[in-house]
């Protein structure tokens, strides 16, 4: 499959990187800085350019067959609007080159996984820190399930660096769950299992141990 993966230099989107290229994909990624991203494949394509540039966007999006949306950014309190703006860039250059499949990673406090991040996370971490950044992660999400696209929306819980176990949940409905870790490398493994079943077209999940 050829796969364009936007924030893969770190995180999540180079866990996916490595993980997609050990399983005979092609990958292309969208980066900002390729100075980040040292790994050299004959099947990886690295292109600069950033997600709110609309045609560094379109330039990369030509023959692919899924994207995978990975960015983040750190803690602010300015306004955020890097996600939703990016995304609509991702979608209208999917829509020009008929590209359908889109999985993308937000985060526990999300959507309607708002209040179930548990005590802390909910009432201070998340409002005090997180609070522009999870504004866009909002509309981000809104723009995507508005979407005609086939997309997943992935909401990890508290990420890690631990080891890829392949044994952690899916959560599609939320009501008396609260948010446990999972590792990078298990959220990356997910995605490439969503890629090849579609088990949850038009979905937003909660990952978790």
């Amino acid at each position: 499959m050829n796969i364009l993966i936007i924030g893969a230099t770190r995180g999540i989107g180079l866990q996916l990187l490595d993980q997609a290229l050990q399983a005979g994909h092609t990958v292309t990624a969208l980066v900002r800085n390729p100075q980040r991203l040292t790994k050299q494949h004959k099947r990886l394509r690295v292109i600069t350019g950033d997600i709110l540039d609309p045609e560094a966007v379109q330039g990369a999006m030509v023959g692919q067959e899924a994207v995978c949306l990975t960015i983040g950014i750190g803690v602010t309190w300015k306004p955020v609007t890097v996600f939703s703006a990016g995304t609509r860039n991702v979608l209208e250059s999917m829509r020009r080159e008929g590209v359908r499949r889109l999985i993308c990673v937000t985060g526990i406090g999300a959507g309607e996984s708002q209040g179930h991040g548990g005590l802390l996370y909910d009432r201070l971490v998340k409002p005090l820190l997180l609070n522009t950044i999870y504004a866009d992660k909002d509309r981000q999400e809104a723009l995507i399930q508005a979407s005609e696209a086939d997309w997943t929306i992935v909401r990890p819980g508290f990420l890690t660096n631990g080891l890829l176990t392949k044994k952690y949940r899916v959560i599609s409905k939320l009501s008396g769950v609260t948010a446990g870790k999972i590792s990078r490398a298990d959220v990356a493994d997910f995605i490439l299992e969503e890629l090849a079943a579609n088990r949850y077209l038009r979905q937003s999940l909660l990952l978790t141990y």
